[in-house]
C-alpha cells in the first residue's frame, strides 16, 4: 500500500477509535447511520459512493474525498467513471473545489498503484 493510502487509513481508524471509546449514544448513531446509507438499496453502493464522493468535493472534505475514493476503487470502479462523478464535483462546486480535484486525483493514482 502506498505510505498515502497507509498513512491515511491508519490515522482514521485510530481516531475513530478513540471517539467512539465510551462516546455518547449520539455520535454512535451518526456513526452508523453513515454506514448504513452507504449499503446497497434501490441504489447499488458503487453509485451511492460516487454520490458521496460529488458531496464531499463540493463540500470540500478532503478526508471524506479519501474515504469516498477508497471505496469506488473497492467497488472496481473504473478511473473515468470517477472522473466523471468529479467533473460533475467541480462543475457544481465551482473553481474553488479545483485544489480539491488534485489532491483527489493524486489518492487515486495511489490507490491504483498499490494494485499494480
Amino acid at each position: 500500500m502506498s505510505d498515502a493510502v497507509t498513512n491515511f487509513n491508519e490515522y482514521r481508524s485510530r481516531m475513530n477509535d478513540k471517539l467512539l471509546d465510551g462516546a455518547s449514544m449520539t455520535l454512535k448513531r451518526i456513526f452508523s447511520l453513515d454506514n448504513q446509507a452507504y449499503k446497497a438499496g434501490s441504489l447499488d453502493v458503487a453509485t451511492k459512493e460516487l454520490l458521496g464522493l460529488v458531496a464531499s468535493m463540493v463540500l470540500r472534505c478532503d478526508d471524506c474525498v479519501k474515504y469516498h475514493l477508497e471505496n469506488c476503487h473497492k467497488e472496481q470502479l473504473s478511473k473515468n467513471q470517477v472522473m466523471e462523478a468529479l467533473e460533475i464535483a467541480t462543475v457544481v462546486g465551482g473553481s474553488i473545489v479545483i485544489p480539491h480535484l488534485r489532491r483527489a486525483y493524486e489518492y487515486w493514482e495511489a490507490l491504483e498503484t498499490e494494485t499494480k
